[in-house]
């Protein structure tokens, strides 16, 4: 089976923006999504030339602000108008947990897309375990064993992987799509992803 890889994180706007869709192009093209949850600022300031991040304040309200609200409404996505509370939390539980979904053979997308619901549609704390436990549970996943493992060495070391391969790789933001080799960067490249997919 044909593989897309996903390198993103857990509170990126335009991975859940893009989360459906990109679902969608893996059933209708059979593709399996293999899930690559990063650290961004890292990726970001390699991209960078080694500086964090800056955007002018007219770059950034375009960017995350006037640009969400367009993709959202085109993909029919609902999203909260403002900045979510928990956004500059450390995401290592979150990202860990998706991770621990692909390895132990769990719902991952379902996983994936619902945490990013929850802190675009929801603003929940996804760095919460208490908030993690409910919404793995709402998407019918168990949460107990992806959780006992998520900030285990063995997957944390898998993040700092995912991480260092995005950097390796060229990526330069979330969400990040690999396919045969070739980079799609943006939930709004998905429709050229789909026509590679499909051949074309």
């Amino acid at each position: 089976m044909a593989e897309i890889e996903y390198f993103y994180s857990a509170h990126s706007a335009f991975a859940y923006i893009g989360a459906q869709a990109l679902r969608d192009i893996c059933q209708r093209r059979g593709c399996r999504l293999v899930h690559r949850p990063v650290d961004l600022d890292p990726v970001i300031r390699a991209a960078n030339g080694g500086v964090d991040r800056y955007r002018s304040p007219l770059h950034h309200a375009y960017f995350f602000g006037l640009e969400i609200e367009r993709w959202a409404k085109f993909r029919d996505v609902p999203i909260i108008d403002f900045r979510p509370t928990y956004h500059d939390n450390p995401l290592a539980l979150p990202n860990g947990m998706i991770i621990a979904a692909e390895k132990l053979g769990a719902d991952v997308d379902g996983l994936s897309q619902a945490i990013l619901t929850a802190h675009w549609r929801d603003n929940a704390n996804i760095t919460d375990k208490g908030r993690l436990i409910k919404i793995a549970q709402t998407a019918e996943i168990d949460p107990g064993p992806l959780l006992e493992i998520a900030l285990s060495e063995d997957i944390q070391q898998q993040h700092r992987e995912n991480t260092e391969e995005a950097i390796a790789r060229g990526v330069f933001g979330s969400p990040t799509y690999f396919y045969g080799g070739e980079m799609f960067y943006g939930q709004d490249r998905l429709a050229f992803l789909d026509r590679t997919c499909a051949g074309e």
